[in-house]
């Protein structure tokens, strides 16, 4: 029988694991649970040690963000499937065993349940919701999230199926895969850095998938402001990352219509008044030429692995959504899928 751990990465959040760690706890046997502290100033720690003592903490001595935090903690868990929940997440009764079940087909390298919203249960949450695509821009969208738009979970979203990328508020893998893909790319920092990684799973051949017959609440945004510009910044600049270091084709054509729909989007942050916005993009731009090299080699590397993945969806979906006004995931034209 493989053996489970959870992972909570923690900086500085105490207040989110006295709230959200006791549904961890009464509700995750027989995992392990691990919090790797990311150099935090708070007493996070001694309330961990006070009032869990049989929780591991894996202390690491700077602040490496969600990627490279991730990376050094993980070096130290040694369980066969290793789930990456957030601090700020509740979880629910018996969520962990259908996540087990999946991972018994040795084809599927991770799962995540189906995510809502801690603040608003009826709906789904905006950082996974139920399973994670791109389109063929390489835009992130969901299975009851669009852009910004969140569907009402009315049960139409009720099948396990194959996705090309799982959340990391609730990211279920083997630990075996994550260290032989080197885990998170660190030059991430925060921010897309699990699609990155599911992408590059899946050229190696492995797949994905959501399992909605387990559910947990997100509060999302706990660490990050939805609408922070530091946020916005890591979104353009790091899938601009993965763009370089995984577009199968020519990539210069492709990086190139991307970063002008990007220009596209800050000229419309402009014309709101959003000048922060406007900036951070230009300066996401700015960080693509200045580590272009760096990625490039990333990519170079990466050539061996040459497995088509799932989950693309072949059509824009930014024309789907401003232009066609389509905002809801069962609505996209099915036929469109690769």
């Amino acid at each position: 029988m493989e053996t489970v751990a959870i992972a909570i990465l923690n900086f500085n959040g105490k207040n989110h694991l006295a709230q959200f760690l006791p549904s961890v706890v009464k509700n995750s046997n027989p995992a392990k649970i691990y919090v790797i502290d990311n150099a935090s100033s708070d007493d996070s720690v001694s309330f961990i040690e006070t009032n869990y003592p049989n929780i591991e903490i894996i202390t690491n001595e700077i602040n490496f963000g969600f990627a490279g935090g991730y990376n050094q903690g993980m070096a130290s868990i040694t369980e066969d499937l290793v789930v990456l929940l957030n601090s700020d997440v509740e979880v629910t009764e018996n969520w962990l065993d259908p996540l087990i079940i999946a991972m018994k087909n040795n084809m599927i390298a991770g799962c995540q349940p189906k995510i809502k919203s801690y603040q608003n249960p009826s709906v789904f949450e905006h950082a996974g919701a139920c399973g994670g695509f791109l389109d063929i821009d390489y835009f992130p969208f969901c299975r009851g999230r669009i852009f910004n738009k969140v569907e009402v979970d009315s049960g139409q979203y009720e099948s396990e199926m194959n996705v090309f990328w799982i959340s990391g508020a609730a990211f279920m893998i083997r630990n075996t895969v994550f260290k032989e893909m080197n885990g998170f790319d660190a030059d991430f920092f925060a921010h897309m850095e699990e699609i990155d990684l599911c992408w590059r799973i899946q050229r190696s051949g492995l797949q994905f998938k959501v399992i909605p017959q387990s559910t947990v609440y997100h509060l999302g945004g706990g660490t990050m402001d939805y609408e922070s510009p530091t946020k916005l910044y890591l979104n353009f600049r790091n899938n601009l990352f993965m763009l370089i270091k995984n577009h199968p084709g020519f990539l210069l054509p492709k990086l190139f219509r991307r970063m002008a729909l990007d220009g596209i989007a800050a000229l419309k942050f402009l014309v709101e008044g959003k000048w922060k916005f406007f900036w951070v993009v230009f300066l996401a731009h700015v960080a693509i030429y200045a580590n272009f090299s760096k990625m490039y080699q990333k990519r170079r590397a990466l050539k061996k692995y040459k497995k088509k993945p799932q989950g693309i969806y072949l059509g824009s979906i930014l024309w789907v959504n401003f232009i066609q006004r389509v905002n809801v995931f069962s609505a996209l034209n099915q036929q469109k899928w690769n």
